[in-house]
């Protein structure tokens, strides 16, 4: 009895480890779905494929490579890093830099701008109604924060 419940615990780790594995593979009759949760039949035969390779007692990077060697990297739903696909891994990487660089630049053509507006200003170069606004925006302080009733309390009870 205690066997059974041994062999049943091993049995349900390999059904687990294939199902891991079936997740990450694409279906090549569908291609939107993984193996897993595709019905058509190249599904089918790919999950009793890894299941055979995993009682042969190969590892996952075996049956990925494997899977690979046969279907190509498409089949696989996280493609390697190479230079084939360092486009695709980089893309994001490039144009969150280049956001975050312009954003900088922004940010500092703004500053240079108001420096540069309170130079004009002491030279005595009269400024557009544009810059004008721009600089009364940088020298006036903002209005102080509005008075809850808690303060107005805080104020009445300090008479």
């Amino acid at each position: 009895m205690e066997k059974t419940d041994e062999e049943r615990k091993k049995a349900q780790m390999l059904d687990a480890r294939a199902r891991n594995i079936s997740h990450n593979v694409r279906c090549t009759e569908c291609g939107s779905q993984s193996i897993e949760d595709s019905q058509a039949d190249i599904a089918i035969l790919l999950r009793q494929l890894i299941r055979d390779e995993i009682g042969a007692g190969k590892t996952d990077k075996e049956i990925y490579n494997k899977l690979e060697d046969e279907f190509g990297e498409t089949v696989l739903y996280a493609p390697k890093f190479d230079l084939q696909t360092a486009a695709l891994w980089l893309t994001p990487v490039i144009i969150a830099g280049g956001t975050a660089a312009g954003l900088v630049y922004q940010k500092h053509r703004q500053r240079t701008n108001v420096h540069i507006m309170a130079l004009n200003l002491i030279r005595g170069v009269p400024l557009t109604p544009k810059e004008r606004v721009t600089i009364l925006d940088v020298l006036i302080p903002p209005p102080p924060p509005s008075q809850g009733v808690a303060s107005r309390l805080r104020r009445w009870l300090n008479r």
